[in-house]
């Protein structure tokens, strides 16, 4: 695809740092504290601070990823589980494939493009924050869906969904811009789910159940042929 058919601006991904920097607002007062306390004779506290700090800093790691599927492959957006898989109805779109994936804070948490396309939209909503595995959560949980149309015309949508611990979605892109799939754009803070929306006719290539790499997993495949 070259830029002058994109028609658009590009997005420059991001975050690309290996450890995103939001680790050291957590690590760096945690790991100083603990120790402190070694230190000062308190090796258990202390102890436990170092270990907090040292899993800030996994959390917010930054894997880099490559995919070489075709073009009809859709990869991965997130790390984690496969929790559903199935056929929904999308309000702006109508039925489609709905995968969602559960990101433990265990995971990586950096979200990465699902196809090739440029935003369309970008919506908020939702209020609540129960756990990411719980159904109402896909409706009621505070969201961030992110729309892409391909070059052909097809839309997925990827959305991502705050959990009882998340309370923060970072999404860089802005509409207009073209994502390259798997670009990195964004994250979801201490446990989430994220959910791509694929048009009828896409076919799943995981199940539920499943472990899934984002940005290196090959999740679905659209039609051969745009409906």
């Amino acid at each position: 695809m070259s830029e002058a058919s994109q028609a658009g601006p590009v997005f420059a991904e991001r975050p690309t740092a290996p450890v995103i920097a939001d680790a050291w607002a957590f690590a760096g007062p945690a790991g100083l504290a603990g120790a402190s306390l070694i230190l000062l004779g308190w090796p258990w506290v202390g102890a436990g601070l170092v270990a907090f700090a040292g899993f800030c800093i996994a959390f917010f790691r930054n894997p880099v990823r490559r995919f070489s599927g075709g073009e009809r492959d859709v990869v991965a957006p997130a790390d984690g589980r496969v929790l559903a898989v199935d056929e929904i109805e999308d309000e702006a779109h109508g039925k489609g494939l709905r995968i969602g994936i559960f990101l433990s804070v265990f995971d990586v948490h950096v979200n990465r493009a699902p196809v090739r396309g440029r935003v369309r939209s970008i919506e908020r909503g939702g209020s609540r924050f129960l756990a990411a595995f719980d159904p109402r959560g896909e409706r009621e949980n505070v969201r961030l869906a992110m729309t892409l149309e391909m070059e052909d015309g097809r839309r997925v949508v990827v959305t991502q969904i705050t959990g009882l611990i998340a309370r923060r979605i970072v999404c860089h892109p802005r509409v207009g811009e073209w994502l390259e799939r798997g670009q990195r754009y964004g994250l979801i803070r201490f446990g989430s789910r994220t959910d791509v929306w694929l048009p009828p006719g896409s076919t799943a290539c995981v199940q539920r159940g499943d472990r899934v790499r984002g940005g290196a997993t090959r999740l679905a495949q659209l039609p051969e042929t745009v409906a």
